[in-house]
C-alpha cells in the first residue's frame, strides 16, 4: 500500500469521511484542500441518462456543470453512463467512484477545460469515440461550443491543480490521457492503463511553448497489458515519473524532449 492509499484506506470509516481523500494527494498537484470545507456540497448520481444541453437533476452532468461551488459527487449504485457529448467538469469538483463500479463508455468521455481543483477518482473510462463539433453545458452552467474531440478518455486543456487517481482507462479511439495547452500542477496516480496504442501525452505539440511550464507527476500507475507507446510522451515542462509498473509493453515507454524529466524506481 503506497502513501496515497495509506492516507485514506486505513480509516475503516472512510465512507463516512470521503472528504479525507482530498488530503491524500501527492506530487505536483499538491493537497486538494480547496475541494473541501464547510461549504462542500454532497451530490449523489442516481440517474445514468445524459442530456448535454439541459442536464437533469440526479445525472452526472448536472453535478459537474450546473451545481456551483465545491461539489463532491458520488454514485448511488453500479452504473454505466453513455455520454452524448464530452463531459466538461467545473472547478472545485470531485468525482468519487469508490464503493461502486461506474463505467463511462461507448461514446463521448471526459474533458477538463480551463478549470482548476478537480479530483477524478475510482471510475472506469473506456471505448471513447471521436465527437463532432457541437454545444454542451459547460462549467458554471453555461452552454458553450466545443470543437472536434479525438476520442481520449480524459483530456486536460488549460487546466491546473488536477488529481487523477485510481481510475481504469482503456480501449479508446485516440489516447487515454492528454495534458495539453498550458495545463499544469497535475498528479496522475494509481491508475490502470491497458489495451491502448498511444497511452498518455503531456504537452500539446512541439511548438506550443506555453507547455514549457507544465508540471506533472506520474506515479504508482500500472501500464499494460497491451500498451505500445507514450507511457508517457512528454514534450515540454517538468515531469516526475516514478514507481510505475509496465506490463508487456511493445514499443516505447517514456518519450521526452524539451523538458526536465525525473524517472526513478520504475518496474518492468
Amino acid at each position: 500500500m503506497n502513501v496515497i492509499d495509506r492516507c485514506w484506506r486505513k480509516n475503516p470509516e472512510w465512507r463516512r469521511h470521503r472528504y479525507q481523500l482530498a488530503t491524500c494527494s501527492t506530487g505536483y498537484a499538491g493537497k486538494m484542500i480547496k475541494n473541501i470545507g464547510n461549504d462542500l456540497i454532497y451530490y449523489k448520481v442516481t440517474d445514468s441518462n445524459d442530456d448535454p444541453i439541459n442536464p437533469k437533476p440526479n445525472t452526472l452532468r448536472y453535478g459537474t456543470s450546473v451545481i456551483q461551488g465545491n461539489v463532491w459527487i458520488t454514485f448511488q449504485k453500479d452504473m454505466q453512463i453513455k455520454l452524448e457529448k464530452p463531459l466538461l467538469i467545473s472547478s472545485f469538483t470531485t468525482i468519487d467512484g469508490r464503493g461502486v463500479n461506474v463505467h463511462i463508455a461507448h461514446n463521448a468521455c471526459l474533458m477538463i477545460f480551463k478549470a482548476t481543483n478537480i479530483i477524478i477518482h475510482g471510475i472506469r473510462v473506456h471505448h471513447c469515440k471521436p465527437q463532432a463539433p457541437g454545444i454542451v453545458m459547460g462549467p458554471e452552467g453555461k452552454v458553450i461550443p466545443i470543437g472536434h474531440v479525438d476520442g481520449d478518455a480524459i483530456r486536460l486543456v488549460t487546466a491546473s491543480k488536477i488529481w487523477i487517481d485510481h481510475n481504469t482507462l482503456y480501449d479508446c479511439q485516440d489516447g487515454l490521457l492528454d495534458v495539453t495547452r498550458g495545463s499544469t500542477e497535475v498528479t496522475i496516480s494509481n491508475n490502470w492503463f491497458k489495451n491502448q496504442d498511444k497511452v498518455m501525452l503531456l504537452g500539446h505539440d512541439d511548438g506550443y511553448v506555453r507547455d514549457k511550464n507544465m508540471k506533472v507527476t506520474v506515479v504508482y500507475n500500472h501500464f499494460g497489458p497491451n500498451c505500445n507507446q507514450r507511457m508517457p510522451r512528454i514534450r515540454h515542462g517538468y515531469a516526475h515519473v516514478a514507481n510505475n509498473f509496465y506490463h508487456g509493453f511493445n514499443m516505447l515507454l517514456v518519450e521526452a524532449w524539451n523538458l526536465v524529466l525525473k524517472v526513478k524506481l520504475t518496474s518492468l
